[in-house]
């Protein structure tokens, strides 16, 4: 385990939760850090996007744009298989788990700055990037082409939702503003950002805590799936990380992007394209099993398997 506070945070508030004590963050207060969080990591990639050039960028955007597209496309008949999931319920946590959880991003992020590894800082951008492609690889498993799919009213939830619409819209502040433009603001936003997220993973804690009941009623099969399967991926993202020249911490947090899975956007976009499916399925894996999992063990690991990635030539 990682003895950095804000994961010791987590830790508190997924106790209190399993204690079922007395502790919960007000609505607008976790609304508040979660908006916080996001436009914070978007400003940071705006401001490095700035400064670098997007045709050297667009190997690595193509890059990471395929991950998007693979990952649920490879889990998807495991699921399906192994899991003897219906394919609805298949193709939402394909979906889940093809996409990525900006709460795990900002955890890797601050793991990094507390160990002093460098990372390439416009990573945000993959953020954005890959919530998108893994909802619609989703959404075509579970209904095919079909006529029914309210595609536009989809894509204005997609892209207007809080997590997209904060993400991308720091990310184009960022760029626009610059660095010594975004100077007076800096206080909140930059200086604040691990508190910020201390608070944020309090409360992931005491959500977490609340998924334990399903895990319960479905067992085995959804542990070993939300422990293997951001295994399996990480070395996906790690071997793509090396292969694009990514640094060591720019192939550790695309490891970690493509280990973690999302709990906000696609939950959202799967209970309006696909509301066959089972969202406590999803999220008991995603956020009951992955992202504790992430937190405590996984982003330490996957620092570990960027260092022998890069050391052994992969």
């Amino acid at each position: 385990m990682m003895l950095d506070p804000v994961v010791l945070f987590f830790v508190l508030g997924l106790a209190a939760g399993l204690l079922r004590a007395e502790l919960r963050l007000p609505g607008a207060i976790y609304d508040f850090l979660s908006m916080l969080l996001l436009l914070t990591i978007g400003l940071k990639g705006g401001v490095e996007l700035a400064e670098v050039s997007l045709w050297q960028l667009l190997p690595k955007l193509l890059g990471v744009l395929l991950m998007g597209l693979l990952l649920p496309l490879l889990l998807y008949p495991l699921l399906l298989w192994l899991g003897r999931l219906k394919r609805a319920d298949a193709a939402s946590m394909a979906a889940h788990y093809g996409s990525v959880s900006v709460g795990t991003f900002a955890v890797a992020v601050a793991f990094l700055g507390h160990q002093s590894v460098a990372y390439e800082s416009y990573m945000p951008v993959f953020v954005v990037m890959l919530e998108m492609p893994a909802i619609l690889v989703g959404i075509l498993l579970a209904r095919g082409l079909s006529g029914q799919t309210r595609w536009g009213a989809l894509g204005h939830e997609l892209l207007c939702g809080k997590g997209i619409l904060l993400l991308m819209g720091g990310l184009l502040i960022g760029w626009a503003c610059g660095r010594e433009a975004l100077q007076p603001i800096a206080p909140l936003f930059f200086d604040l950002f691990k508190g910020v997220l201390a608070l944020f993973l309090l409360e992931m804690g005491l959500i977490t805590a609340a998924q334990m009941g399903m895990l319960r009623r479905h067992g085995l099969f959804l542990l070993l799936f939300g422990v293997l399967t951001p295994l399996a991926s990480s070395l996906l993202g790690g071997l793509l990380g090396v292969l694009l020249g990514f640094s060591v911490g720019g192939t550790m947090l695309l490891a970690t992007l493509a280990a973690s899975a999302s709990y906000i956007a696609v939950p959202a976009a799967m209970r309006m394209a696909v509301p066959e499916a089972n969202p406590g399925l999803s999220l008991a894996a995603s956020l009951g099993v992955t992202f504790p999992f992430n937190v405590l063990v996984g982003v330490p690991l996957y620092l570990q398997l960027a260092h022998w990635l890069h050391a052994t030539g992969a």
